[in-house]
C-alpha cells in the first residue's frame, strides 16, 4: 500500500448534522483513495481526518466547502499535517 503524504484536519461548521454529510463524506474519501475518519461533534460541527495525496486532498476539501445538496457549510478549519500512515481505510466513527 502507498504511504499517504499529507493529511488534512477539518472541521465543518454549518447545518451539516443530520444531512447525510457523513455518509457522503465517506463516498467521497473512498472514491478519492483516501483514509481517515469523520465524525459528529457535540458541538453540531463534523470533524474529518483524511490521508492521501494532496491533488486527492485538495478535491476532498472542495467537497467539504459544500456538503452534500441538503447542507450549509458556513466554514471549514483545516489544518493541514504530515500523514501518519495509520488509517487503513475512510470510515464513520460517530
Amino acid at each position: 500500500m502507498k504511504q499517504a503524504s499529507e493529511s488534512l484536519h477539518a472541521t465543518v461548521h454549518g447545518r451539516v448534522q443530520g444531512v447525510n454529510f457523513r455518509y457522503y463524506t465517506q463516498r467521497t474519501a473512498q472514491a478519492l483513495q483516501l483514509t481517515g475518519w469523520v465524525a459528529n461533534r457535540p458541538d453540531g460541527t463534523v470533524e474529518v481526518v483524511a490521508e492521501g495525496a494532496r491533488s486527492a486532498l485538495d478535491q476532498f476539501l472542495d467537497f467539504l466547502r459544500h456538503g452534500p445538496s441538503h447542507a450549509q457549510v458556513d466554514r471549514v478549519d483545516v489544518e493541514w499535517l504530515k500523514a501518519t500512515g495509520q488509517f487503513t481505510h475512510f470510515q464513520v466513527t460517530g
